[in-house]
């Protein structure tokens, strides 16, 4: 089993940065493709960015530019560095992980999800 726990939410003023966290715990090793997406009030979840073990890298088209994701393997970490913030960016941002990059990619059958952190920015 594998364990997801994000953290470094918050509220940010427009043009702000923060960065987000996701620490996984477990069977780590089986954990090819990382990510996070995001789910606003009203909205379906959207991919944010992912990123393979090897650091293959993948964004949304309105984050890129702005969200930067990486990965510390030994650290069992994956990080989303977010700049630029707009209000829009305002979710409930999720760490997800699985085997499979394309599960990841297209929020299909995703094996393990973190808890969720809140990112509010404000105008």
């Amino acid at each position: 089993q594998v364990q997801l726990v994000e953290s470094g939410g918050g509220l940010v003023q427009a043009g702000g940065s923060l960065r987000l966290s996701c620490a996984s715990s477990g069977d780590i090793f089986s954990l090819n493709a990382m990510g996070w997406h995001r789910q606003a009030p009203g909205k379906q979840r959207e991919l944010v960015a992912a990123i393979t073990s090897g650091g293959s890298t993948a964004y949304a088209d309105s984050v890129k530019g702005r969200f930067t994701i990486s990965r510390d393997n030994a650290k069992n970490t994956v990080y989303l560095q977010m700049n630029s913030l707009k209000p829009e960016d305002t979710a409930v941002y999720h760490c997800a992980a699985d085997r499979l990059w394309i599960r990841v990619l297209r929020d299909t059958e995703v094996s393990y999800w973190g808890q969720g952190t809140q990112v509010t920015v404000s105008s």
